[in-house]
């Protein structure tokens, strides 16, 4: 494994610096450090977005033939690592990062020259329709029909936990268009205009959601939703095939790059937070647990660094996302425990007044602590999502030990 760059990739590196130095607005900076979970509005997120866009930046991983920037793996990795290092918001991965490389794959041409010009330009919303009420995490236990009605299908049916379907203008989904007795089999992939009458997006107010009515997840309802043949995706009952192609875009991400930066606030709030007659970063205990979490990031950084080796000689990514997924989410986890911990009594107001607009009240304690709580708990969820990590086990215990 060879862990060096380039000399291009420095200057790639540094590059990319420069241009986020330039080009990252420092009041969007502020906004995001006290999102708990940094969101911003769907306007300063596709701004954003389309910034990237206009540099050629906004779809590291797509090929060139669709706007891809063509980069090497290695490049990839140092635009995530720079893009953490200086807290850009999260790219809205329905559209770019799952969807698309579904369309690009199984996709027909017109499909392709439909949709992903669009989603390139950040010009559409788009979210996600797998999951259902009852189902758990056995996604292939769904049981939103599509009935083939001539030219078009009739889809009635619930998904729940959507992400963000309040913004969306398109959802693709999962939906059974033959019963079978196995439940992978019958499953196609639709993609819906979410303006078709017939849809209705209704809120699930979380925990975590913050005083400015930021709000994430929703339940969306079909009902004798008309949908044109056109949009089905790959084969007709085989979309359990464009399923499991998309998943491995949704766990495959590098995640020490946001965990470094999570523990370094960590280590800042330990030096500011007064314990007997000195700081908690003084403290033994409390040192010697951030210590091993931070090894523990270190082991999965290097495990990445040789993901990315094997993948720049040409092998896939296989089980190992399943790895990352598990190892990143749980860490994640872990170092909102202890931030949680390090803050003390200040996490326990949870609806601080903090720095929300329209808020004159001062927050409760430091600035930092207004979103501790809301971001642990909304935490709780990353490892259950994609898959729940159990689920990863078993894939990791079939595909790796042969069990």
């Amino acid at each position: 494994m060879d862990l060096s760059f380039t000399a291009e990739d420095i200057a790639f590196r540094d590059e990319v610096r420069q241009w986020l130095s330039d080009n990252w607005p420092q009041d969007m900076r502020e906004r995001i450090a006290r999102s708990p979970n940094g969101y911003l509005t769907k306007e300063d997120h596709i701004w954003w977005q389309k910034k990237l866009h206009e540099k050629g930046w906004i779809a590291p991983n797509w090929p060139q033939e669709h706007g891809g920037p063509g980069w090497s793996q290695t490049r990839k990795y140092i635009y995530q690592v720079e893009m953490a290092a200086a807290s850009t918001p999260t790219i809205m991965p329905f559209g770019l990062t799952m969807v698309a490389p579904v369309i690009m794959k199984f996709g027909t041409p017109a499909q392709k020259q439909r949709f992903l010009p669009d989603i390139l330009a950040s010009n559409v919303w788009w979210c996600q329709g797998y999951s259902e009420p009852g189902a758990g995490s056995d996604l292939a236990g769904l049981k939103m029909k599509a009935e083939d009605k001539g030219d078009h299908f009739l889809c009635n049916g619930t998904k729940i936990w959507t992400s963000f379907a309040q913004h969306a203008d398109w959802i693709f989904c999962l939906v059974r268009t033959t019963v079978s007795p196995k439940t992978q089999d019958g499953i196609s992939f639709l993609l819906i205009d979410m303006k078709s009458p017939g849809v209705t997006v209704r809120p699930l107010v979380t925990l975590d959601q913050a005083p400015d009515g930021a709000q994430e997840v929703n339940m969306v309802i079909f009902e004798d939703v008309k949908v044109p043949k056109e949009n089905l995706v790959g084969d007709l009952d085989k979309g359990w095939t464009c399923a499991k192609y998309l998943l491995e875009f949704e766990r495959g991400n590098a995640y020490s790059s946001n965990l470094k930066k999570a523990i370094g606030k960590l280590r800042r709030i330990a030096a500011t937070e007064a314990v007997d007659a000195g700081h908690l970063a003084d403290d033994q205990g409390f040192r010697a647990k951030l210590n091993d979490i931070e090894i523990q990031v270190t082991a999965l950084e290097y495990t990445e660094l040789r993901i990315l080796s094997n993948l720049s000689s040409g092998q896939n990514m296989g089980p190992e996302s399943s790895l990352l997924k598990t190892r990143g989410t749980e860490l994640q986890q872990a170092i909102q425990e202890l931030t949680v911990e390090a803050v003390g009594g200040y996490a326990q107001p949870f609806d601080n007044p903090g720095p929300w607009k329209g808020h004159n009240a001062e927050p409760i304690g430091p600035s930092y602590a207004a979103v501790v709580s809301p971001a642990y708990f909304n935490g709780r969820k990353t490892t259950i999502y994609a898959g729940s990590n159990e689920i990863q086990r078993n894939i990791m215990a079939k595909l790796v030990l042969g069990l």
